[in-house]
């Protein structure tokens, strides 16, 4: 089967190809990313991964298989989007200080045949940030393309993440680990 990762992100590009399969990269644009507002954690991050699946549904050979991913930041069970301006990212790197917090992400693998949804769940915890701090790495690092306005890969990974509890990966919007056990078992069944 030819992979096909349907993704924008760089930071999902990297770590597909840490597992060392020939894939190329699809993406479509406009996909509603909404969902039901009674949906909470990883059902939300599994219900966007398949909503993005089913919007490559018509362009798909017959030999391809597509992975769609979704992840989400949740903090006392309220979700942390990706931040609409450099003050929403302050106040969530704020919200985050000092706390525990979930990272959910949905994958779906599919085919024409058949497909595939799991969540993988972190938890992340972070040191108390100082206000220079969360203003260094906003300023710097601009999050705004991250859901809860960090990448855990970046500065503020470096010197504010104490714990976490789960895959590493998954926090960077991949679980590369259990995404290979899951296509290991999607291709046989």
């Amino acid at each position: 089967m030819k992979l096909i990762l349907a993704s924008n992100s760089p930071r999902r590009r990297e770590l597909l190809a840490g597992l060392g399969y020939p894939y190329e990269v699809r993406v479509l644009t406009g996909i509603d990313e909404s969902y039901p507002h009674h949906l909470s954690g990883g059902d939300i991050a599994a219900y966007i991964s398949r909503t993005k699946a089913q919007a490559y549904a018509e362009s798909m050979a017959d030999d391809e298989l597509i992975i769609t991913a979704d992840t989400i930041v949740c903090l006392d069970g309220q979700v942390l989007g990706k931040p609409a301006d450099e003050a929403e990212a302050i106040g969530m790197l704020r919200s985050l200080s000092g706390r525990t917090h979930q990272v959910y992400t949905g994958v779906t693998l599919s085919t024409l045949e058949k497909s595939s949804t799991f969540v993988s769940c972190s938890d992340v915890t972070f040191a108390a940030l100082t206000d220079e701090e969360i203003l260094h790495y906003v300023a710097r690092f601009h999050p705004m393309d991250k859901a809860g306005a960090y990448g855990i890969q970046e500065w503020i990974g470096y010197i504010g993440v104490e714990r976490i509890e789960g895959s590493y990966f998954n926090v960077m919007g991949l679980p590369v680990q259990r995404l290979y056990t899951e296509l290991k078992k999607f291709v046989v069944e």
